[in-house]
């Protein structure tokens, strides 16, 4: 994305990639949720996970270039032999390895490129159209090449990255009339597995194909080490923590871009007989990923949080301290900006002229507190009894025109403040319970409202709740995906990230700015005046984090001594005994 590879052109394997590590056996991952599509693509339907995840890796489906775990966004060949583009980024045109093959042995080519990119503008997630109509062309390019050239009014410097990250898709094998509907019918693609088994809702399990084209491409070497994945899928953490006890699944991710779990469970919790004797490891892990955004998403599309006065009076309400304190044994830090523990936070550093430069048309809304690096998330003195901290707050519920009435907080139409947090099952339930009973000390009302996870997830696809508990993960290059979090055009698009239901021309301004970065400097610029809207705007209650990355899993599972600076990368891990590899 920004200056050079730090890998030469003739690489041999990713430096966090192990290119001997024994091959076989079968590997069990617990994943949460549900699905009855296997599809997952598209909306219709909870579409499987585990097909083509940052989690545990491009199983089935692959893109023309892979990304590197160990620098911010800088990508390689995988179904493309070489890429090419100008220094403007005004098109990027791509030659397939003429060894690219379907699952079903058909060659790759560029007509299959091109159709996907119309494929999935047309049925698939809206994210897939944005893409498609920032291109103004698409074209085949002698036998083996494919050109994009992009629209010079649409199209930002990241686009050929995320036109390069996209799935290809084959069109002798798809039923493009019906692709936007569920499925449990496999579909073909090039990866190193294929779909074999289909328990909907349950499991599925995928089989290495023998005759995977890509195995000695350098940016797979060292991946996808086993015969046969097995994913197993719970509706509760609970459940598939007993189900990692017994054995049942071989790894258990407590701390990581995708997981955050009880950190009191790790510390007390491993006491169960497969732990004791020695057949679980608990590993750690160091990552140079940002803290990502944790917490509270207040849905401004309904009143009262369509007043950021309010929102910004509940956010000093969350006593994070007590939480901290009694729940979690002090382990965690509080999260102060959507890019916490990285160079791209905004908190602890004043605005510089060039922040002030693009924040300049919408100064008016910046916190001043938080332009001048000066704010920090409300802290009590973590007894739950702390006056000055219900005082700072209900302060600042006045200015957004409530007042007490008795025990009730009411507001200026006269009706007591009172609203609903929507959690997937038990996640989050003490954390809102906790901040339940501080609620109540000014009087506010807060509805627990417990669902399970296929009535979750359709809910929030639909925007259909208050307020929701959402974790927003995050990179050292955040680009494209930020649309779909926050931009305006996001906001009313069913089945998008915008789950704020934000609309503000500085977050459409700053993503903007942040796509159109040529250098380093003007990025990070770009990304920490996006953090100050962000934070100003009052949109989540931030939670918390933990550098430190945790894995528990079967013992005899072994990965690469070097840690990317993404972290732990379970497509690199393996057995190591004979009887386990060769299960």
């Amino acid at each position: 994305m920004h200056g050079e590879p730090a890998l030469p052109a003739d690489f041999e394997h990713f430096p966090y990639a192990n290119p001997a590590a024994p091959q076989g056996g079968m590997i069990t991952y617990g994943l949460p949720g549900t699905f009855n599509s296997v599809n997952p693509f598209i909306i219709q339907g909870d579409g499987v996970r585990g097909l083509n995840d940052l989690e545990v890796g491009m199983n089935v489906f692959e893109p023309l270039m892979a990304r590197s775990f160990d620098e911010p966004f800088t990508l390689y060949p995988l179904l493309a032999e070489t890429v090419e583009t100008d220094e403007e980024r005004t098109f990027v045109e791509f030659q397939i390895n003429p060894k690219a093959r379907f699952s079903d042995g058909e060659p790759v080519r560029p007509e299959d490129v091109i159709f996907t990119f119309d494929l999935l503008a047309e049925k698939a997630n809206p994210r897939y159209k944005r893409v498609r109509d920032k291109i103004a062309k698409m074209e085949k390019v002698g036998d083996r090449g494919v050109r994009f050239t992009l629209d010079p009014e649409l199209s930002d410097r990241e686009l050929p990255l995320i036109v390069a990250m996209t799935p290809v898709l084959p069109e002798h094998a798809i039923d493009r009339e019906n692709f936007d509907k569920s499925t449990l019918e496999p579909i073909t693609g090039t990866g190193p597995y294929i779909l074999t088994e289909v328990r909907p809702g349950e499991r599925i399990t995928l089989t290495k194909n023998p005759d995977y084209w890509g195995k000695d491409i350098p940016a797979k070497r060292g991946f996808d080490n086993y015969d046969r994945i097995r994913i197993v899928y719970f509706r509760d953490e609970t459940a598939r923590f007993e189900s990692f006890k017994k054995g049942e699944i071989d790894v258990q991710i407590e701390q990581s871009p995708f997981a955050n779990s009880d950190p009191a469970r790790w510390a007390r919790r491993y006491d169960f007989p497969r732990a004791t004797s020695g057949d679980v490891q608990k590993s750690t892990f160091e990552s140079a990923l940002p803290s990502g955004m944790r917490g509270v998403v207040f849905n401004t599309r309904r009143p009262p949080f369509d007043n950021p006065k309010l929102r910004r009076a509940i956010v000093n309400l969350f006593d994070f301290d007590w939480i901290n304190r009694n729940m979690f044994d002090n382990a965690y830090t509080r999260i102060g900006s959507y890019f916490d523990n990285s160079v791209l936070d905004s908190q602890a550093t004043p605005a510089d002229e060039a922040e002030k430069t693009l924040l300049q048309p919408f100064e008016d809304q910046i916190v001043p507190q938080i332009m001048a690096g000066e704010w920090t998330p409300p802290a009590s003195d973590g007894t739950g009894r702390d006056r000055n901290f219900v005082r700072n707050a209900m302060n600042l519920f006045k200015e957004a025109g409530y007042k007490l009435e008795g025990r009730q907080l009411v507001g200026p139409n006269g009706n007591p403040l009172a609203f609903e947090l929507m959690i997937n099952g038990s996640e989050g339930e003490m954390i809102a319970l906790a901040w339940q009973k501080t609620l109540a000390l000014l009087g506010v009302r807060l509805n627990l409202r417990k669902v399970d996870t296929a009535q979750y997830f359709e809910r929030r696809k639909r925007f259909d709740y208050d307020a929701i508990i959402h974790f927003y993960s995050s990179s050292l290059s955040p680009g494209q995906e930020q649309i779909g979090r926050w931009s305006s055009e996001a906001a009313e698009a069913e089945g998008s990230f915008n789950f704020a239901g934000a609309k503000d021309p500085a977050i459409d301004a700053m993503i903007e700015a942040m796509l159109g970065a040529k250098i380093e400097e003007d990025f990070q610029t770009a990304v920490r005046a996006y953090d100050r809207v962000l934070l100003s705007g009052f949109y989540v209650i931030p939670f918390y984090y933990m550098s430190e990355q945790r894995v528990a899993h079967d013992a005899d599972l072994a990965y690469p001594d070097y840690t990317p600076i993404y972290g732990f990368q379970l497509p690199t891990w393996w057995w190591q005994s004979a009887a386990k590899s060769g299960d």
